[in-house]
This record gives C-alpha cells, sequence and structure tokens, in this order.
C-alpha cells in the first residue's frame, strides 16, 4: 500500500519521503544507500503536447511536459490520460503548509475517501529520473513511495512555491513538468476546505477529464 506525498518530520533520522513514516522501504535494507544519480544541465524542453486538466469547480490547469529531462514518466502520465486512467479522480491531498497539491490516484475513484493516496496505476513503478531543476511555483514532479526512488507510477503533485528542500540528496524527485496556464486554480484548490484531520478536500476536487492538446493552444 502507498500512502504518497511529502510531510515536513523526519522518519527514524532517514530523508523527508512521500509516504507515512512507518512505510517500510522496499530497497534492500542490507545495502548500503546509494547516492542519488541526477541528470545535471539539462534545459526542459517542452513537449508539442500539453497536459490539459478539467476540473469540476476550479476551472482548467495546463501543463507543459519535459520528455528530455523525464522521458519515462513523461511517456507513463501520457499513457495515462489517453487510456482515461486520471478521468475521475480527485486532488486528494491539499498541503498549503507544505506548498503542494496531489492528485493521479485511481482509488480516488471509489467510494472511499480513507484509501486515497495509496493506489497505483496497473503498470509497473518507474525508476527515478532526477534532474537539477528547481522546483519553482509551478512545477509538476512525481510522487513516490517513502524512500523508495524507484516507486514513480501515476500520482504527481504540483507545488505551489519555490521548495529547495525537494532537490536536497536523499529527498529528490522525478520533475517532468510545469503548470503554465490556470496556477490560480492551483492555488484556489490549495485553499479548499478539508476534511476534519484531514488533508482531503471536502467536498472531493474532481479531475472531470484530462487530456493531450497540442502546446501551441496556449503558447505562441
Amino acid at each position: 500500500m502507498k500512502k504518497l506525498l511529502l510531510t515536513l518530520t523526519f522518519c527514524v533520522a532517514t530523508t523527508l519521503s512521500f509516504s507515512a513514516c512507518n512505510k517500510p522501504n522496499t530497497n534492500n535494507t542490507n545495502s548500503k544507500p546509494q547516492p542519488d544519480v541526477v541528470q545535471k544541465g539539462t534545459k526542459p524542453q517542452p513537449d508539442s503536447e500539453v497536459a490539459v486538466i478539467e476540473t469540476n469547480d476550479f476551472g482548467k490547469i495546463v501543463i507543459e511536459l519535459y520528455p528530455n529531462v523525464a522521458p519515462k514518466m513523461v511517456e507513463r502520465f501520457k499513457a495515462l490520460i489517453k487510456d482515461g486512467t486520471y478521468n475521475g479522480t480527485t486532488f486528494h491531498r491539499i498541503d498549503p503548509s507544505l506548498g503542494i497539491i496531489q492528485g493521479g490516484d485511481p482509488l480516488s475513484k471509489d467510494a472511499d475517501p480513507t484509501n486515497d493516496g495509496t493506489g497505483d496505476s496497473k503498470l509497473p513503478d518507474l525508476t527515478a529520473e532526477f534532474s537539477d531543476i528547481q522546483f519553482e511555483t509551478g512545477t509538476v514532479a512525481s510522487a513516490r513511495q517513502g524512500g523508495n526512488n524507484n516507486s514513480a507510477n501515476c500520482q504527481f503533485f504540483i507545488t505551489l512555491r519555490r521548495q529547495p528542500s525537494f532537490e536536497m540528496e536523499g529527498n529528490r524527485y522525478t520533475i517532468f513538468g510545469k503548470v503554465i496556464q490556470g496556477m490560480t486554480n492551483v492555488n484556489t484548490i490549495a485553499g479548499a476546505p478539508k476534511a476534519e484531520g484531514a488533508e482531503r478536500p471536502d467536498p472531493p476536487i474532481v479531475v472531470k477529464s484530462m487530456t493531450l492538446e497540442p502546446r501551441t493552444n496556449y503558447v505562441k
């Protein structure tokens, strides 16, 4: 079970993670932690297509994608958009203090809100595609399971502001895109009311559809 996204606390003197602190790490615990492999000096080159998120009550969010930075994750994201995986999911976690909103969990479509954030697609996990691109306002990156770098799958998060802590050794995440339209809507989602004692919006914030469109429709 995966409960994805960052906390601001350390998990038993380990790095920050996207999972609960008691989530087991699926890496080999008998081996020493390996340093992050980071692609350096690569300038993002936007894909010819953008991802367009249409929400129930919060408008549109347009994301440009960076296949030269994270080719596997961009390919996965586009494949899941095309097969409709994201349609009907929710932004199941909003955390203004941390500065993120998170979505993309297929389990958020069901009637059980307690499992939101724990699901994957039917496709296998992906290895990390770390880069030295900075986490700025509107950066889109892959969520993962705890300290397991190679567990990105379908869930993603959007940053609300500059987040240098996400670039630290042992605390990196695969950046694969950036919001180019609708950041006001992202911030409105971040300020939505939440269920008591939870980070889950109440009422739910539903992704009505996610589609791919030519980037030229939004950037001339």
